[in-house]
C-alpha cells in the first residue's frame, strides 16, 4: 500500500496550491499604516474605534497593511475590509478587551448553527486575498471569561458554551485565498480560529495556545473548520484546552437539509507538533460530512485523543476518506470513535438516519497510549467500515484489538504490545 504522498485518500491529486508555502514580507503587503504613526498608543486604553477607522481608511485609499509595532495595543472587535492586511511586528501584541460589551452582536455562525452571537476579535467576511502574518501575537485576554465560565458551571452544571458570553479570537467567513503565517494566537475567550464557508486558506508556522492550568480555558479549539474546502495547516504548534483541528459543518436532526450547512473537503495537516489537547484531529461533534482529510508527518507530545470521530446520534453524519500517516507520540486514546451525546436534542424526529464513518486509514504510526482502539459499538447510531491499519507500532495498556462490529478491515504489519508502565 502506497502512502498518500501526492493525493488525498480517495485518490484525488493534491493541487500544486498546497505546495506553495511562500510567506510575504511586510513590504509585499502594500502601503503600511502603523498604529503609532496614527496616534494609537501602547497605553492600556481600548482603541477599537481608532483601529477600525484606520482599517476603513486603508480600504478607501486602495488597500495596504495595518502594522502593529512592538508593544501591547488593546481593542475590541475589528472588521477587516478587502485589500487590507494585518502585520504583527516582533514584540507586538494586539490584545482583546475582556469586556463582552466591546464585541457587538451580529448574525454569525457558532457551534454548527447560524444565529445571533458576538463578533470575534478579528473578523473578515467575503474577502478574496487576506493575510495576517509577522512574528507578533494576537492575544484574546480571556482569563476573565474563563473564570466566569467555571463559576457559572459550578452553579449550573448544564450551562452551555454560549451561556457565558465570550468571543472567538479569529472568525473568517466566506473568504478565500487567506494566509495566516508565523503569528502566535493565544488566550482566546472561546474558539481560537473559526473558518466558515472559506476555501484556499493556509496556516503556516503558527503557534496556537490556551492554558489547561491553573485556570482551564474552556472550548478554546485551535482551528475549527466549518463547511470549508482546500485548507492547508503546516508547521504549526498547538496547545489548547480542547481540540486542536476540528471539522464541523452543522448539527441537528435535519442539518443535512439546511443550506447554511455542508461538507469539508481536501484538508491537509502536516509537519505539526501538538502539546496538550483533547483531540489532535477531531471530526464532529457538529459535522454532517467530511471527505479527503489527511494528517501526516507530525509529532504528538501529549494529547487525550489522536484521531477522534464524534458520532452525534441526533445528526445525520458521514465521515469518509480520512487518513493519518507517519505520526508518532503519546496519547490517551490512539483511535477513538463513540456516540457523542452532549446536549443531545432530536427535536422530535424519530427516523434520524444511521451515521457512517468509512475509508479510514491509520498508517505508519508509532504511539504510546492508554487505549489503542477506544471504539464503542453502537450500530443503532453509527457504522464503521473500510478501515485500513498498516505499519503501526503501538504500545498500549488496554484495548489492543479491534471490535468485530467494523466491516472490511485491512491490516498489514501491525504491532500492538502491552506498555511497560
Amino acid at each position: 500500500m502506497e502512502r498518500f504522498d501526492h493525493c488525498f485518500p480517495d485518490g484525488t491529486p493534491i493541487d500544486p496550491w498546497f505546495y506553495d508555502t511562500h510567506i510575504p514580507s511586510l513590504a509585499d503587503l502594500g502601503k503600511p499604516y502603523v498604529l503609532t504613526d496614527c496616534g494609537i498608543l501602547d497605553d492600556g486604553r481600548i482603541h477599537t474605534h481608532d483601529i477600525q477607522s484606520l482599517i476603513d481608511q486603508a480600504a478607501q485609499e486602495g488597500g495596504g497593511v495595518i502594522v502593529v509595532p512592538a508593544g501591547t495595543y488593546m481593542t475590541g472587535s475589528l472588521f477587516f475590509q478587502q485589500g487590507v492586511n494585518l502585520y504583527l511586528s516582533e514584540g507586538a501584541t494586539l490584545r482583546g478587551s475582556d469586556d463582552i460589551a466591546d464585541y457587538p452582536l451580529c448574525q454569525t455562525r457558532i457551534e454548527g448553527e447560524s444565529c445571533q452571537y458576538f463578533a470575534a476579535l478579528i473578523n473578515a467576511n467575503g474577502l478574496d486575498g487576506f493575510t495576517i502574518c509577522g512574528p507578533g501575537t494576537i492575544d484574546g485576554n480571556g482569563m476573565r471569561s474563563w473564570r466566569a465560565f467555571w463559576l457559572r458551571r459550578s452553579w449550573n452544571p448544564q450551562c452551555t458554551n454560549k451561556d457565558e458570553q465570550r468571543p472567538r479570537l479569529v472568525y473568517l467567513s466566506h473568504c478565500r485565498n487567506v494566509l495566516m503565517a508565523d503569528v502566535r494566537l493565544q488566550n482566546s475567550h472561546f474558539w481560537t480560529n473559526h473558518l466558515y464557508r472559506c476555501d484556499h486558506v493556509k496556516y503556516l508556522n503558527c503557534r496556537v495556545f490556551s492554558p489547561s492550568h491553573p485556570v482551564k480555558a474552556p472550548s478554546t479549539d485551535a482551528i475549527d473548520i466549518d463547511v470549508c474546502t482546500d485548507i492547508l495547516i503546516k508547521g504549526c504548534y498547538f496547545e489548547v484546552n480542547d481540540d486542536s483541528v476540528v471539522l464541523k459543518g452543522g448539527k441537528g436532526p435535519w442539518a443535512d437539509t439546511l443550506p447554511e450547512n455542508g461538507s469539508n473537503e481536501r484538508i491537509l495537516i502536516e509537519d505539526c507538533t501538538y502539546g496538550f489537547c483533547y483531540g489532535c484531529l477531531t471530526v464532529g461533534s457538529e459535522c454532517i460530512h467530511s471527505r479527503n482529510i489527511l494528517l501526516r508527518r507530525s509529532k504528538i507530545l501529549t494529547s487525550l485523543n489522536f484521531l477522534w470521530l464524534k458520532m452525534r446520534p441526533d445528526t445525520p453524519q458521514h465521515y469518509e476518506y480520512i487518513a493519518v500517516e507517519d505520526v508518532s507520540g503519546k496519547v490517551g486514546n490512539f483511535f477513538n470513535v463513540n456516540a457523542w451525546t452532549q446536549f443531545f436534542d432530536p427535536k422530535g424526529r424519530t427516523d434520524i438516519p444511521v451515521s457512517a464513518a468509512d475509508h479510514i486509514y491509520l498508517r505508519g504510526c508509532s504511539f504510546d497510549c492508554n487505549a489503542c482502539f477506544a471504539l464503542s459499538p453502537d450500530p443503532s447510531k453509527y457504522s464503521l467500515s473500510h478501515l485500513t491499519i498498516q505499519d503501526l507500532d503501538i504500545r498500549a495498556s488496554r484495548s489492543f484489538t479491534l471490535p468485530d462490529f467494523i466491516q472490511d478491515v485491512s491490516a498489514q504489519n501491525v504491532h500492538i504490545t502491552p506498555s511497560q508502565s
